[in-house]
């Protein structure tokens, strides 16, 4: 399948264009616990989905600067919606690092949607042409949307220890739990699922510390540059800009409330003309500043690896953690100031600051986005011991 593929501009405006429909049904998909069918209709239609597909299959195959502004732009609209393609590009681009014949049998549209997760919580155990599942994994974004996931097991060995695996398994083959009860990023529906006595064909499985190095299996994409890295700056460039866009959010609409608004129990019939506010603002678009730099930064440093074709150092892979982590708490302190000088009628649902304060929150708890996570990662390399995580 041939594509003509836009540029990094178009893209960028395309997403911009979906933004009215996100706005639009944000409270719904908040109410829903999923995103609204028109969202995704349009997204598809804007070819958000096709970011990370081969070119073979119809595919954009973005670079990582791509990712971050498409993001941006989305959580403009809505946080849920930028965050559930965010994650469809991680487990579409692990796809990709299949045997070619996996591919084929998953990409039967450019715009297959691809959930899964990087928790090993289940197991596999090997059997005659496969392995045979059971487990149940939880934060599953985008799920109830999805054609595949992309799932994590450990895999018990004859000798030695046993070896995490990655494998890619038709959401019909499992059982979707609707456990997505939640104070923020309600329309992401990133409900459990559950395999039981699933059997997996060995074509669709492959040992996860290869995925984590971008030691793939696929022949067909050797030659794209985008495929011959590992996972952890690929999953951090593809998540970051979703934090970057809900700050921006923040900033637009604190500051379209502002005319007209003034500060209660005060003399100031403005709060445009309060110096506290002045200050507060410049703080918070500051930070926004910052948080982009290093959302950037680490798209960068992915992209100009990729295109060198160069290996990643220790120092590098720390660093891309380290610049996700920065980014998120940037973001989330420019939110928490807009937040702050929202007002009590902020509080109701209708005004999007509330609902952009609990999702930049709950991005911020993930665990590899984390900012003290992160930031004990760098320290801890910095003051010269190794890392205590594979997830690198």
């Amino acid at each position: 399948m041939s594509t003509n593929v836009p540029t990094r501009a178009q893209l960028r405006a395309r997403a911009a264009d979906v933004v009215p429909v996100l706005q639009k049904y944000a409270t719904w998909s908040e109410e829903h616990r999923r995103l609204h069918d028109d969202v995704l209709e349009a997204m598809s239609a804007a070819g958000i989905f096709r970011l990370r597909t081969p070119a073979r299959y119809g595919g954009y195959e973005c670079d990582a600067r791509t990712l971050i502004e498409v993001a941006t732009e989305l959580a403009r609209g809505d946080g849920s919606a930028a965050w559930t393609a965010s994650v469809y590009w991680i487990p579409t681009w692990m796809a990709a690092q299949f045997p070619d014949e996996v591919q084929d049998e998953v990409f039967t549209s450019p715009s297959t949607r691809i959930c899964g997760t990087l928790s090993p919580s289940a197991t596999a155990t090997p059997v005659d042409g496969g392995v045979v599942v059971n487990g149940r994994w939880g934060f599953i974004s985008g799920a109830l949307h999805s054609q595949w996931q992309a799932i994590i097991a450990v895999q018990l060995m004859p000798q030695g220890p046993p070896l995490p695996v990655v494998a890619l398994v038709p959401m019909a083959d499992l059982q979707v739990i609707d456990d997505w009860h939640t104070h923020a990023l309600h329309g992401t529906g990133s409900v459990s699922t559950v395999a039981q006595d699933l059997f997996v064909p060995q074509a669709r499985v492959l040992p996860l510390p290869a995925i984590l190095d971008g030691q793939g299996a696929s022949r067909a994409n050797v030659a794209s540059a985008i495929y011959q890295a590992p996972l952890l700056p690929v999953a951090s460039a593809s998540s970051v800009g979703t934090a970057v866009g809900l700050a921006k959010a923040a900033r637009d609409v604190f500051l379209e409330r502002l005319p007209g608004r003034k500060i209660t129990y005060t003399t100031y019939d403005s709060q445009g003309a309060a110096p506290l506010t002045h200050l507060q603002v410049a703080e918070a678009v500051t930070k926004v500043d910052q948080a982009e730099f290093h959302a950037q930064r680490l798209a960068t440093t992915l992209d100009q690896k990729a295109a060198d074709r160069q290996s990643w150092t220790l120092d590098e892979r720390v660093r891309a953690r380290a610049d996700l982590g920065a980014a998120c708490r940037l973001a989330k302190e420019s939110v928490d100031i807009l937040a702050g000088a929202s007002g009590g009628s902020s509080v109701y649902a209708d005004v999007p600051i509330q609902r952009i304060h609990h999702d930049i929150d709950a991005i911020n708890l993930h665990a590899l986005m984390h900012p003290n996570t992160n930031a004990e990662l760098f320290g801890r390399f910095l003051c010269g011991l190794e890392p205590n995580t594979s997830y690198l």
